[in-house]
């Protein structure tokens, strides 16, 4: 392809080329859709809901024959489609509902809308179609574990004012001075502050981190450009990406959970479940459990796992200590197969898994040794154990073992993999898609809500197997596995960040108090010590406070029991109900013991944020063109849709809108004092914004003496950091980056007239 180049040029002087109103009808539950909203270009499905059994079956709705999708906020009509009833009509056993969809996926273009019913009068929340809908979603389902910091206290401007505070477990003979179960003197006393708050208790279990580190190290891992350093956590600033810099305060809890000899210690928080509101508030001592082998093995494959994460920011030091750890936990492990930890002295919950588990907890560490060592004796191991996955020897690649499972595809890319072993991984997974409970059940239009987990799937956490199942699908196209369907895998892992944002039975965000954020209708009481019943944190619409944004509650539960103790009323719901409305939104302890339903965990959100970072990604000029609606010649990037004298392709490299007169928003050169290759003077300098969404743009601030001969002092192509002589920094670490720029010869020494241009050069 012939290089498509834009060239502008400045010399020592300044010379440079190149009514609101509401919306109409009622707010309605029946009519779900992703309240934050949709991608430009995937699926978009709105459901009608018609109730036939369950909690809200009296609530009866048939949609009119067409629905509008609206803009909001003049409320122009931009789409008209009929609903199509799902199943000929049938009632959808897992939810009760009579269902209709909508589909409007031909609406791409930027901005708010809403679906209108015109024959009821009737509408859906706002939503937004976007190519940045999610990302503040991210953000504050990121910055949960922000706040289920252990040893921290929460301050502003970090924290919200409204969940604000002061240092919590770092009293007397607690986290700083923490002492063994069995042997609670001062000869035991060790050092085991940080990590996060596990679930709604304060406890912190060793082996419960296995699949939470495992979801946020690949969610980094597959899609590093779009996590920033901006987050407002304390680290924020530091040029590490903020999810890293998360992730390392529970890996320093875990370093420290690491005896000398390798070993890692079970567990540590109170002998029960204790916990005052706010943190701060709980006094009672700490402890923890004796080294185990399972902890040691979740240990060794988290730390493993982290080290090429940080060796790419450039944390060599923190790499090696990780990988050293994780090395010396391995070596014990091996050498101690079989010690337990049978929780004695506490009454929270046991950590202990089964002799399978440690199987698969030792293959998921021996992959990642052998990815930063190569190692036989780490391959050999995985390759003589992998066959007894649940997704091998049940031939079901499953939402409950993932971190194995997602090891294992991870596996598959490396050198010196057998082919028979690569092979054989890869089958099985397809395999297992192509079954009755993946792409059967998509094909089939098997879940109404487009989101299908089997019957038996909606147990305690199933919020976290939405999670995972949606990565089943995404991992399709990650692995390179039948990409003739990569469309539709796609769409399919879509519907499960849809059920999560609205797009389910009960019309709610799952997610807690995401009012300021975008949805209309998002869990408002989750079952945790801080954000306790009765408390100022205890509902976001009846509370002076609410819960802190973006956690993750359990989800539905169709297996939920209710405690003998109990003598009030029924629990229906959850109780009585199809699975997909076995769910309450409320946080009474017990014996009503709401944390079977509405409790969240640091598991269940990262399988969400994991999820949902594979639907955030840097913009390309596509992305950028179709959400300006540009379309046909107008959409060309040497085409200027608004006549400003800014070409789309300039627009587009900095971060700019073909709507509107950009022609002064251009950058500027300037002469600004710096120091370049060690001599301080002016020199002509530019600050630019940069997409690296367009692996095939590059942006060149070139210099030259008589307008013919140019040299490129500056050089930033595609998602490379820039470079050259007269780059003095890059700033930003997600997809968005800031260069500041300059010429190589200051003002003061130069004894000819020097010109500098940009050139953008789309190949």
């Amino acid at each position: 392809m012939i290089p498509r180049i834009l060239p502008w040029a400045l010399c020592m002087g300044a010379l440079m080329t190149a009514a609101v109103a509401s919306p109409p009808g009622t707010y309605t539950l029946r009519i779900v859709v992703d309240q934050f909203g949709y991608l430009p270009d995937l699926p978009k499905v709105a459901v009608i809901s018609d109730p036939q059994v369950g909690f809200n079956s009296g609530a009866s709705y048939t949609p009119g024959a067409t629905l509008e999708v609206r803009t909001w906020p003049d409320n122009a009509v931009v789409f008209s489609g009929v609903p199509v009833a799902w199943n000929g009509g049938a009632t959808h056993s897992q939810s009760g509902d009579r269902v209709w969809w909508f589909d409007f996926s031909s609406v791409q273009t930027w901005g708010q809308y809403y679906i209108y019913d015109p024959a009821n009068d009737s509408r859906s929340p706002l939503f937004r179609i976007d190519q940045k809908v999610y990302e503040d979603v991210l953000k504050q389902a990121t910055r949960m574990y922000y706040y289920q910091r252990r040893g921290m206290a929460k301050v502003q401007p970090y924290a919200d004012a409204r969940w604000t505070d002061g240092t919590n477990f770092m009293g007397s003979l607690q986290d700083s001075q923490c002492r063994l179960i069995s042997n609670p003197v001062a000869g035991t006393q060790k050092d085991l502050r940080g990590g996060w708050f596990d679930a709604g208790d304060y406890n912190k279990y060793v082996t419960f981190t296995c699949s939470v580190l495992s979801d946020l190290l690949f969610a980094y891992h597959q899609n590093p450009l779009i996590w920033p350093d901006d987050w407002n956590i304390p680290e924020s600033g530091n040029g590490v990406p903020d999810l890293l810099d998360e992730i390392k305060w529970e890996l320093d809890w875990l370093l420290r959970m690491q005896n000398t000899n390798g070993s890692v210690l079970s567990k540590m928080g109170v002998n029960g479940f204790q916990g005052a509101c706010p943190p701060s508030a709980e006094t009672s001592q700490t402890f923890y459990g004796a080294e185990s082998t399972s902890a040691t093995l979740t240990a060794a494959g988290n730390f493993a796992q982290a080290v090429r994460a940080y060796q790419s920011v450039g944390m060599t030091a923190y790499a090696n200590t990780l990988s050293n750890a994780a090395v010396a936990a391995y070596t014990w492990a091996v050498a101690n197969p079989s010690v337990i930890f049978n929780n004695t002295g506490f009454q929270s919950a046991d950590p202990e898994v089964a002799a399978s588990d440690r199987t698969n907890m030792q293959m998921r560490a021996a992959v990642f040794l052998y990815d930063l060592t190569g190692q036989p004796a780490y391959r050999s191991y995985v390759e003589a154990n992998y066959t007894a996955i649940h997704g091998i020897s049940s031939w079901w690649w499953n939402y409950y073992d993932s971190y194995i499972q997602d090891a294992l595809l991870y596996y598959t890319t490396l050198p010196g993999v057998s082919p028979s072993v690569l092979s054989t991984i890869r089958s099985y997974k397809q395999d297992s898609m192509n079954g009755s409970g993946f792409m059967g059940a998509w094909t089939s239009a098997t879940d109404a809500y487009q989101a299908y987990l089997a019957d038996g799937d909606y147990v305690w956490g199933s919020s976290q197997e939405k999670g995972h199942a949606g990565m089943l699908y995404d991992e399709q196209a990650t692995y390179g596995l039948d990409s003739s369907q990569a469309t539709n895998y796609r769409a399919c892992a879509a519907g499960y960040v849809h059920y999560m944002h609205g797009v389910n039975p009960l019309s709610m965000v799952f997610l807690s108090n995401m009012y300021e954020h975008g949805a209309t209708n998002s869990a408002n009481e989750i079952y945790h010590c801080w954000y306790a019943h009765g408390t100022i944190y205890d509902d976001a619409l009846t509370s002076p406070n609410g819960p802190a944004p973006g956690y993750v509650p359990g989800g539905c539960n169709a297996s939920f029991v209710q405690d003998s103790a109990y003598t009030g009323p029924r629990l229906a719901p959850p109780l009585d109900q199809p699975q997909q409305k076995s769910y309450k939104d409320w946080n009474t302890g017990w014996p009503e013991d709401s944390w079977q339903i509405t409790e969240p965990g640091i598991y269940y959100q990262a399988a969400y944020v994991h999820l949902l970072s594979r639907f955030v990604r840097p913009m390309t000029y596509q992305d950028w063109a179709t959400g300006y609606g540009l379309s046909g010649a107008a959409a060309d990037p040497l085409a200027d849709a608004n006549r400003d004298g800014v070409l789309n392709l300039m627009e587009y490299a900095f971060n700019l809108s073909p709507q509107m007169n950009e022609s002064t928003n251009l950058p500027q050169f300037r002469l600004e004092p710096q120091t370049v290759q060690g001599v301080t003077g002016t020199y002509l300098t530019v600050q630019f914004a940069r997409q690296l969404g367009q692996t095939n743009l590059t942006y060149l601030v070139e210099a030259s003496l008589d307008l013919v001969n140019w040299t490129a002092v500056c050089t930033a192509s595609g998602s490379n950091p820039a470079s050259g002589p007269g780059l003095i920094s890059e700033t930003g670490t997600a997809y968005l980056r800031q260069v500041l720029a300059c010429d190589t010869v200051p003002v003061e020494t130069a004894r000819t007239p020097r010109f500098v241009r940009f050139h953008l050069v789309l190949n």
